[in-house]
This record gives structure tokens, C-alpha cells and sequence, in this order.
């Protein structure tokens, strides 16, 4: 397939990279960024969508993606694919849909989860939304860039998961590093509650995969100083797209809601902003004077 990949940051360029080491044809396009030297250099999107065959957006958010989908959907070829990969709020990918079907291109909104490291191995998890038949018909370019793709539904779905996921992920990462505060003040070893937690009731990819104590489980971001392997801005953005989408359709998500007002609070206030988000847990820990 002939691919046009437009945003090349820490994600979309090792996506393309791996798409490209697969045998396509990839085009890049970032109007920040280099293009990396396993893709061939578009002159502009417009020009890198009118001849592909697949257009696949990754870019930092519902605006961007819906600026830059309405410029180049209307030079598309009529039964292309354009694939945002981008994480967004529900609406904006609703409307790219619309759009997409008056210059009959076919979309699909496929946000993904796993971060930096699994955009590099090719392990992401695609949640995709749109037409069961078009989702059929490009599923091996996720399986190329990911190990899972999950088909969720109309249009707009993808993102519910996403956000649905993130939600949660974000609820149980605050638990874990309270948990772990007042396992301190206790007096009970962390190493010890590791073994209990990640294999009790409490476990949770949180504490088991990406656990936020230092040298308490398998390699994470704790052990790095908190660089992010997911950014504690980014965890805020995809809370308040929840908290959004809650709003728009009036589900009662208080949990959701205080992570929100946490994160908000530790990224813009308490300098948590560029930190991993598992970094709550020292903030955490400052703030209880412990």
C-alpha cells in the first residue's frame, strides 16, 4: 500500500518506521518536525494525501486532527482510508466521519494504547471505530504496528475506549500510590505489599506492570527517574476527554472526576508537567509531609 503518515513525533514516526520496514510505501509529513530517513519526504499533506491509499493521522489533538482531516479529505482519492490515531474527544472524531462521508473517503478513528515503547516494538493496542469492512480490509497495518486491534463499533467508538480505558487507568494509578503512602506511614515494607497487592484482589496493570514505587516490581518509569513512558500532561488531556464525553452524554463518573482535579492539580500546579504519570506518587508523598 502507497501510506501517507502526517505527525511524526515521539509515536507516529516509529509507527511509520515500522510500517515502512514492512514493505510499504510510506510518505511522511510533519509541519514540525523531520521526516525519518525510512520514509520518502512529502512536499505538504495535501500533496502526500492525494495519492495514497491510506491516510493515517497521529497529532496532538481533536483541533489539530480536524484541521488538518477537513484541508486534505477533499483531495483524497474517492475510496481511500484516512486512519486518526490520534487520541481526541468523541465529537471531533464523529465529525471527521461526517466529513470523510461527503468526499466519500472511508474513515476509521483507531486511538491506541502502549505508549512510546510499544509504538518503537510494534506491541501497541488499536481501538477502532468506523465501518466493520474497512476495519477488515487494514487490519494488517495494525498488525504491523501493534499486536492487538479491537474492533469497537461505529464511528466515535474508538475513542470511547480509549478514553474508558484511560479513565480507569488513571483512577487506579492515584489508588496505588495512596495505597502505597500509607503502607509508609505503616511501616509496611514496600516490597511486601508488592507481593501481597500483585497477587491479591488489588492487583491491577498499575501496581503488577507499571508499579509507580522504586525498584517494587518489573522496569518502569519509577526506576528512571519518572521520564515519561506516558506523560502525566497526556493522562490529564485524555481525564478531561472523559470527563467531556461524560458531560455530553451525562454518565455520573465522580471517580473519573476527582482524577481529573488531582492531575490538574499536580501537572499545573505542583510541576508534575514533562514527569511520568505515575510520578503522583512522591507528590503524594510531599504532600502528606511523610
Amino acid at each position: 500500500m502507497k501510506i501517507g503518515f502526517i505527525g511524526l513525533g515521539n509515536m507516529g514516526a516509529p509507527m511509520a518506521i515500522n510500517l515502512a520496514k514492512a514493505g510499504h510505501e510510506l510518505i511522511g509529513y510533519d509541519a514540525k518536525l523531520d521526516v525519518p530517513k525510512e520514509l520518502t519526504q512529502g512536499v505538504s499533506s495535501k500533496t502526500l494525501a492525494k495519492d495514497a491509499d491510506v491516510v493515517i493521522l497521529m497529532l496532538p489533538n481533536g483541533e489539530i486532527s480536524k484541521s488538518v482531516a477537513f484541508d486534505i479529505l477533499p483531495v483524497m482519492q474517492k475510496g481511500s482510508v484516512m486512519i486518526d490515531c490520534s487520541t481526541i474527544d468523541v465529537a471531533s472524531a464523529k465529525k471527521i466521519n461526517q466529513i470523510a462521508d461527503e468526499n466519500l473517503i472511508d474513515f476509521l478513528d483507531a486511538p491506541v494504547s502502549g505508549g512510546v515503547v510499544g509504538a518503537c516494538s510494534g506491541s501497541l493496542t488499536f481501538m477502532v471505530g468506523g465501518k466493520e469492512d474497512i476495519y477488515t480490509k487494514v487490519a494488517h497495518l495494525f498488525n504491523i504496528m501493534g499486536q492487538k486491534s479491537v474492533f469497537c463499533g461505529a464511528a466515535g467508538n474508538g475513542q470511547s475506549a480509549k478514553i474508558c480505558n484511560n479513565m480507569i487507568l488513571g483512577v487506579t494509578m492515584i489508588a496505588t500510590c495512596e495505597a502505597f503512602s500509607l503502607a509508609d506511614n505503616l511501616g509496611l515494607d514496600r516490597q511486601a505489599m508488592y507481593d501481597v497487592v500483585s497477587t491479591s484482589s488489588g492487583s491491577s496493570w498499575s501496581m503488577n506492570t507499571y508499579c509507580p514505587a522504586k525498584g517494587i516490581g518489573p522496569q518502569s518509569p519509577s526506576d528512571n527517574d519518572y521520564l515519561p513512558g506516558f506523560a502525566s500532561d497526556l493522562m490529564l488531556k485524555d481525564l478531561r476527554l472523559a470527563q467531556q464525553a461524560a458531560n455530553e452524554v451525562q454518565a455520573n463518573t465522580p471517580m473519573g472526576k476527582a482524577a481529573v482535579d488531582i492531575y490538574e492539580t499536580f501537572v499545573e500546579k505542583d510541576n508534575g508537567s514533562g514527569l511520568d504519570f505515575s510520578a503522583i506518587l512522591p507528590w503524594i508523598k510531599n504532600i502528606n509531609g511523610s
